[in-house]
């Protein structure tokens, strides 16, 4: 996995922009959602939302006051899924997309949000020196003590999406090097 993933060019993918013109007021209502783990990979996030989410992509956010951690345990994956926590001293990279109000309840699925696995949280991001207030992201509700490392397959999708839609070559090597520490460090406890 680790391999593959270091040859593999960085790609950027298209904003929204150059697929569609801005909503008009007479559109459907959408709302931002800024995505930092999984969802980062509009392939991925085509499976829970039944459509393509290429088409919603504005670009490349940055979250300040945040850090990633691996603080949930899926009950679907059986591994350590990323959250958001506060740390004035750092940022969270991730993809900001406008989406269909309609898509909102999928999503809310996807996060495991009447099970009590994550829940909304209200930031403001920045995309190009623009900032975007009342951005919904999920935010883990039971955080564990201490990170769980990620499964192949779910940091594969993560590290995807992090290289398809161009998040900085420095934050995607330290997203690449502390999953494979957690990783690490989980076969040497448990291997």
């Amino acid at each position: 996995m680790l391999d593959s993933l270091k040859s593999q060019k960085i790609l950027s993918l298209p904003t929204s922009e150059s697929f569609a013109p801005e909503l008009s007021p007479q559109s459907e209502p959408t709302f931002y959602y800024f995505a930092y783990g999984s969802c980062m990979c509009p392939v991925d996030l085509k499976r829970s939302l039944g459509e393509t989410a290429h088409n919603y992509v504005v670009g490349v956010a940055r979250l300040s006051g945040y850090k990633l951690g691996f603080y949930y345990r899926s009950p679907h994956r059986g591994c350590g899924c990323l959250d958001i926590v506060k740390d004035p001293n750092s940022y969270v990279e991730g993809v900001l997309y406008r989406l269909p109000m309609r898509l909102s309840e999928l999503l809310d699925i996807r996060e495991d949000v009447s099970s009590g696995g994550y829940q909304h949280e209200l930031i403001t991001v920045t995309v190009d020196k623009k900032i975007y207030t009342n951005v919904r992201t999920y935010s883990v509700v039971n955080k564990l003590s201490r990170e769980l490392a990620p499964n192949d397959w779910y940091s594969n999708v993560v590290l995807r999406g992090a290289s398809t839609c161009g998040l900085t070559e420095k934050y995607f090597w330290q997203l690449f090097y502390h999953i494979y520490q957690l990783q690490s460090y989980n076969k040497r406890q448990y291997g």
